[in-house]
This record gives structure tokens, sequence and C-alpha cells, in this order.
């Protein structure tokens, strides 16, 4: 299990109105001033925009585009080797631009056409209840910043491109939006964060880091591994596990490295009738009693 507050750098809006971006010390921009200028202009965008209206406009650079083309352009090949043919057809349908970066209100045209989502900008960390709240509602919560440029294919946080090429293309199918959709509805009905936590924990071992069998290999559909270029390569050597709700729940694991255990999906259908059906139905009782099952042979 993890603390999802350890994905992002924390955005704090002083009383003067000022947003500030704590970076780590080992970010890689923790030392370029105009970097972190750069993300507080941009997490302050988020802050001051009307959360029924659109996504701010962000006005990318030169060199912010630059990022993204580079990481768009290194990211296709591997896609095409190594991706879920469910994520790469939808990759194509939504078509998203890959010279430049793409505004959220673009995104999120491009899925309410195809799948009913929307796109809402936030400067870092969502609550885990607000984030699976609005995935109920079909809106996902993204951030905008890119990462460092010194590091075009590697970020330490969440970038628009994880929430984009990973997670737009993964929702612009509508099997794999739906089962998005049914994660962030199970947080409605449920009381203990405990049993929250548990969803997150599944979703996070498969719409974030999920692999599945398919024409004799396994594929990556995950959107933490399909938006990396280095856990493209490493998932393929760690260890594959058969889908376990009660594993996938209550596992330790670290977000800082790649993930060195994976649960793999034997077919899309397999996926949809044990994950979904667990987001379908899970409940503060049925939670529990996963979370505390007794191990194999007890």
């Amino acid at each position: 299990m993890f603390e999802e507050g350890q994905l992002y750098s924390p955005v704090t809006q002083h009383a003067d109105g000022r947003v500030e971006v704590h970076l780590g010390a080992d970010h890689p921009g923790f030392t370029d001033a105009s970097y972190r200028a750069r993300r507080e202009e941009i997490a302050a965008l988020a802050l001051a925009a009307d959360p029924a209206g659109p996504p701010p406009t962000v006005t990318y650079t030169d060199a912010e585009h630059e990022v993204w083309r580079i990481a768009c352009t290194e990211l296709a090949p591997k896609h095409a080797r190594s991706a879920h043919s469910e994520y790469l057809r939808a990759k194509a349908t939504l078509a998203l631009p890959e010279d430049r970066v793409p505004q959220l209100t673009e995104v999120g045209a491009g899925l309410r056409r195809l799948t009913g989502w929307t796109y809402a900008a936030a400067p870092g960390l969502v609550a885990l209840r607000e984030f699976y709240g609005a995935l109920g509602q079909r809106v996902f919560h993204s951030t905008q910043y890119l990462r460092h440029p010194s590091q075009p294919l590697y970020t330490p946080e969440p970038d628009v491109i994880h929430e984009v090429v990973g997670h737009a293309n993964q929702l612009a199918s509508p099997r794999f939006a739906r089962l998005t959709e049914a994660a962030g509805r199970a947080t409605a009905r449920l009381e203990t964060d405990a049993a929250v936590k548990a969803v997150a924990d599944v979703f996070w071992f498969t719409m974030e880091f999920g692999v599945m069998r398919e024409d004799g290999d396994v594929k990556a559909y995950g959107a933490g591994i399909l938006s990396s270029y280095g856990e493209m390569d490493a998932y393929r050597h760690m260890e594959f596990r058969s889908l376990d709700l009660h594993v996938m729940a209550t596992i330790p694991y670290d977000i800082t490295t790649y993930q060195p255990i994976l649960f793999c999906a034997e077919s899309l259908d397999q996926l949809e009738d044990v994950a979904g059906g667990f987001f379908d139905t899970v409940d503060d009782e049925s939670a529990d009693r996963l979370l505390h099952l007794a191990p194999a042979g007890c």
C-alpha cells in the first residue's frame, strides 16, 4: 500500500495569493529557479480556474513542446511492440498530437466524443475521495505541467505526459473507461477509508500498472507503464502473478521504483470479471473481509 501524497510535489497557496510548489531535493528541477517559477505559474492557473468551467489554457513554450515531442517519439515504438491492442486501438482513435502538448480542453473534447469523459485541471495532488469521486462522474483530474527538460524521459511524479499519454489514451477505450468509472463509483458507496484505499490499491495494480496476456505475450495496458520510457522495458523482467484481489489490496509496494511484482490478467474479459466485478460490488463489509482474508492454507 502507498500514500498517494508521495506521488506529487505539494502545492501551497499562501495568504497573499502566492502559489508555491514544494519540489523534493532529489527532483531534477529542485535547483532550477526558472522551472520552479513555471511550475508555480501553471499550478496557479489550475487553482484560479472555475471548477465548473473548462480547464485553463496553458501557453506552452517551445521547450515544453519539445519535451512532449521527445517523449511521444520515444514511446511510440515501445507501444507498438508492447502495448495491449485495446490501448493501441484507443490511442489511434483519439489521435492526440505528438508534436505539441495538447490542451486539456482538446483532450476532453476527444474523449467526450468517444466515451463521454472529460478532463479537469489539477495543480497537483487531489484528495483520494475527490479524485475517485470525479472518476465516477467520468471526470479525470489532470496536472498540466511537464517534467524537467533535462530528463524528458523521466519524471518522479505524474505530469501531463503521464496523465494524457497514459490515461487519456486508455480512457478512449470504452472497456477501460468503464473499468475506471466503476472504480470511481465504488468510492461513492464506501464509508471507511480502508475500503476506499482497497479500491485505490486494486486500481493501482490494474489500471495504473496492469499487464495482460495477448497472442502468447505479456502486453502492458496500465497507464503508469505506458507513459514511462523505462518502465516499458523493465516490466518484462518483473514477477508476474495472477489476479488476486486480496494480495493487490494488501501487498506493500514502493512507488519510487519500478514495480517488481505485476498482476497479469489472462484476457480483457478476465480483467473485467475480476477487477470490474470488484469495483461494481465492493462495499465496506466485503472490503473489510478482503483486507483480513486469511492466507491460503490457514
